[in-house]
Formats: structure tokens, sequence, C-alpha cells
């Protein structure tokens, strides 16, 4: 069992609000962040959840190269909830090349790549000659940046597992600073809206019609979002953090390439080794965040996953009606929302159920409410089986 680390700065940008406090206010409320699709000139009849304002937000001139929509929105980020302030009084505790800096995402910048195809004149013409593969597309494009722009020297890749990337940097740092690799990480996840995760989720005929219903008896399929945000883990030496990180637990259970395994078996082995990892009982835990994405197979495999494991008393609730599904970012995002409820005390609802689905057991959140949070435990689940549990406490 590896000891519990310090969350000691933590931001979150995405389409309920930019910062932890904006984030808040949206889950009390109850107010959504989806709107009707029309990105970037795509018109599809489904919702987003997308972030204002990134077209008027470069990145610094010295990293111009980075230049990209995905990278424009981790900046915004690490401008929030003075994370980067953060950050670099953590440099001043153990040097630039001891902070290590793991980012999730799928797409990262290949927006870029789909503008620099579509102004081509022919076929016969190559692309534009400022599209940089390496700067912008490329997965590690975003991890690079945020080094950069942070000043860090330390180890550095990115990992990208589908939707639960953002998830598994967690795990990732944790084993990195349990061996002495670094003494703090820079964690997080970035994945910005473009025409191939639309288009694509489209092709599956895997998206809602309107804002996504997970959980719901109607529910007819998922929202894509965006979102960017970050989270500095050091050991816990000290009161300072704002949560901990308790427990983690993966698995792969690689049965289909798109599709979760009907009964849940990656995720029921995910959960409980994330407990294992804690030292800690079903009993023990408040609340789980779902990965809830709003399709009717996905939710149904979590369901039963989560009652096989905490039983049919678990209170639970998927936060994905607010923000869409963030993809790389989506682990991220609700690592965010979880610290919040733990750090504010309450549990956030699972918004848009209209009606819970008859053959749950879960007892799922109906209206956001006050509570008493000590623990809680967000799932991210990833297409080709690809599962994350992780399990933070109060400070």
């Amino acid at each position: 069992m590896i000891a519990p680390l310090n969350i000691a700065a933590i931001t979150l940008v995405s389409a309920i609000g930019c910062g932890m406090d904006a984030t808040a206010e949206a889950l009390r409320e109850q107010r959504s962040g989806l709107s009707p699709c029309n990105f970037d000139g795509l018109v599809l009849d489904s919702y987003i959840g997308m972030v204002p304002g990134l077209d008027q937000a470069p990145v610094p001139p010295q990293l111009k190269r980075h230049d990209c929509r995905n990278n424009r929105l981790a900046q915004k980020a690490l401008q929030t909830d003075d994370f980067e302030g953060q950050v670099k009084r953590a440099i001043g505790r153990y040097g630039a090349g001891r902070i290590a800096t793991i980012i999730g995402t799928t797409s990262s910048g290949i927006q870029e790549a789909e503008h620099a195809y579509a102004q081509r004149k022919s076929e016969a013409e190559g692309l534009r000659s400022s599209f940089e593969f390496e700067y912008s597309q490329s997965h590690f494009s975003v991890t690079a940046f945020v080094r950069d722009y942070l000043g860090l020297r330390g180890p550095a890749y990115t990992v990208s597992t589908a939707c639960s990337s953002s998830n598994k940097v967690f795990a990732d740092a944790r084993q990195l600073i349990s061996v002495g690799a670094c003494d703090a990480a820079v964690v997080g996840g970035v994945d910005s809206l473009c025409w191939m995760s639309l288009c694509g989720f489209n092709s599956l005929q895997l998206l809602a019609r309107g804002p996504c219903r997970p959980n719901s008896a109607d529910r007819d399929g998922l929202s894509i979002g965006e979102a960017a945000g970050f989270a500095l883990l050091e050991r816990a030496t000290d009161d300072s953090a704002v949560a901990k990180l308790l427990g983690c637990g993966e698995s792969c259970d690689a049965h289909h390439m798109s599709a979760p395994h009907p009964e849940g078996l990656g995720a029921i082995t995910a959960m409980r080794r994330a407990l294992a990892g804690a030292g800690l009982k079903p009993a023990d835990i408040d609340y789980v965040n779902l990965h809830g994405t709003g399709t009717p197979a996905n939710d149904r495999a979590e369901d039963m996953a989560v009652t096989k494991v905490f039983g049919p008393a678990q209170l639970a609730s998927s936060t994905k009606g607010w923000t869409g599904h963030t993809l790389g970012a989506a682990g991220m995002t609700e690592v965010a929302i979880s610290v919040l409820c733990l750090q504010r005390q309450f549990l956030p609802a699972n918004l848009n159920l209209t009606q819970p689905d008859p053959e749950f057991q879960m007892q799922l959140v109906r209206q956001t409410q006050p509570a008493v949070v000590g623990t809680v435990l967000t799932n991210s689940f990833g297409f080709g089986g690809s599962n994350c549990s992780l399990l933070f406490g109060s400070a």
C-alpha cells in the first residue's frame, strides 16, 4: 500500500465555468454548460460543452509554435485558481528537475491538422507551411507546452488511453513519487473540441439528440465537451492539501474496441484495487462519481459494477450532464468535481435524470444537496476496456 499524496493545488476550466469557484456555483445551481452543436462550422443534431473565448487567447510569443485550441485551453486552466503560482512555489521547494509533468489527452491539437487539410487548394498541394505536427497535433504537444509554460524539467510524458487518460495520470504520478523519480508532479487532462471527435462519435451513433441524460431510462447517447484541468501532487507531509489521493485502481479487460464489458468486470477490478490500495472497505465510501456517459450499454454495465462492489445503497451520480463527456480530460474534470465535494461538503445531482432506469440499483442523487463527504471514488472507463478508479479523501 502506497502512502497518500497531497493535492496541493487544483484547477478546472470547462463549459460550466472557469475555475473551481465557478464550477461549484454551477453545480449548486444545477446549471448545465451544454448547448446545440455549431462548433467550427460543424452543425450536428446534438449538444456540446464548449469553452468560450479561446479564439482570443493565443499562447505566449515564445511558445507560438505550440499555438492551437488544445494548448490555449490548457493555458486558460494554468492561469486559473493561482495554479501557475502554486507550481512556482513548488519549484522553489523541490527544483524544476524534480517535478514531473504527466498529461492525459485523446485528440490533442488535431484541429490544426483538420484546418490544414481543409485549406488545401488541391489534392496535389501539400499542407500549409505553418502546420507543425510535433508542436500541435502530436499527443506530446500538450505535455511539452505545459512543461515549458511552467518551466518544469522533470520526467514528462502523455497518457492516451481514451476516456481513462486523465485518471491514469494520477496513478502514474503516484508510482513515480513513491520510487523517488520525482518529488512532485503536475498531472492533468486537456481535450478540446474538433471535427474528428464530433464526427467520429456521430458515425458510431453514440451522440444524444439533446443534452445527454446519464442513467435515465430514456438516455440515448453522450454529449461531447472540452475541458482542461490540472493538479499538483506532493508527498503528504503537512496539512496544506486541498484533498488527498488515497488509492488508485487500474485494469484492462479488453472486452471490445468500443463497448464496455456487459457485466463491468474490468470496472469491478479497478474499483476493488482502488479500495485495497487505500486500505478501505466499500462501506467507507461516501459518494461515487460515475463515468456515466449516457449511452445505454455504458451506464448499464457501470450500475452492475458499482452495485457488485458497494451494494445497492451506494450514493452516486454522473456529472456529464453539466460538462459533456470531455474524453481525455473526463477523468480530470471529475477529479476536480470530487475534490469540490470534499472541500465544500455537497453531492452533485445527476443532471437531466428524467426517470432513473428501473433496472438500476444505485441510489442516484436527484438534486444537488449538502452532505457529509469524507471519501469519494471516481471512475473513468475508456475504449478497449481501459479502466481506472481513483479514491480521494478530505484533507
